[in-house]
C-alpha cells in the first residue's frame, strides 16, 4: 500500500485522520471504505513521519472482530500467535497473504463466469443481496473446495518438510556429533 501514487492520510496527536486528497478529517470507518473500494492510500503519522498503515487495518479488523459475526476464532488466533518469534514467522505470513490471494482470485473468478453467464441470458447481474444469497447458498459446495484445496496444500507442506529433513540429515551426516548417552552407559 506504500505506492508513491497512493492516498495519503495523516494521523495527528489528537488521533484523528485527515486525508490530503479530500483536505477531510475522515473516520476509522472512511478508511474502512477506502479498502473496500480497492483504493491505494497509506497511514503517517503527522509528527514523526512512522508509517501507521498496518496500525490502522488491524484496528479495523480488531473492530469489524469485535462487532457482528468474528471471522476469526479464538483458536486460529491462538495459532497465530505463537508463530510470532517462531522460525517460521516470516513463512506463515508468506503462507497467509497467498492464499488469501488465492481465495480472492477464486471468488473473483467465480463472480466473473456469473457474470457472463447471466450476460450470455440477456440479464442484468444480479445485485450485491443477491450475489450474497447465491454464495450462501454455495456455501457447501464453497466449504467442500476449500477443505480439498487445504488438504492439498497440506500434503504439500509435509511432502516439503519430509524433503528438508531429508537434506538435513544428509546435511550434517559427516559431523563429528557426541553421541547421546543414557543414564545407564554414564554410570559404567
Amino acid at each position: 500500500m506504500n505506492d508513491s501514487a497512493s492516498r495519503l492520510i495523516k494521523k495527528y496527536p489528537n488521533r484523528r485522520l485527515y486525508d490530503t486528497q479530500t483536505s477531510t478529517y475522515i473516520t476509522l470507518a472512511d478508511v474502512k471504505q477506502l479498502v473496500l473500494a480497492g483504493e491505494s492510500f497509506s497511514v503517517i503519522d503527522a509528527k514523526s513521519s512512522e508509517d501507521l498503515t498496518r496500525s490502522i487495518l488491524l484496528q479495523i479488523i480488531l473492530d469489524e472482530e469485535s462487532g457482528g459475526v468474528p471471522m476469526f476464532s479464538a483458536t486460529m488466533l491462538s495459532q497465530v500467535i505463537r508463530f510470532y518469534g517462531n522460525a517460521m514467522q516470516g513463512m506463515m505470513g508468506d503462507y497467509l497473504e497467498k492464499n488469501i490471494q488465492a481465495f480472492v482470485e477464486i471468488q473473483s473468478n467465480l463472480q466473473e463466469q456469473s457474470r457472463r453467464l447471466v450476460d450470455s441470458k440477456g440479464g442484468a447481474f444480479p445485485s450485491a443481496d443477491a450475489w450474497t444469497q447465491f454464495i450462501q447458498g454455495q456455501a457447501p459446495m464453497m466449504q467442500n473446495l476449500m477443505s480439498n484445496y487445504i488438504d492439498q496444500s497440506k500434503n504439500v507442506f509435509m511432502q516439503m518438510q519430509e524433503q528438508m529433513q531429508k537434506n538435513t540429515q544428509s546435511m550434517f551426516q559427516g559431523f563429528p556429533f557426541p553421541s547421546a548417552k543414557t543414564d545407564d552407559t554414564k554410570r559404567e
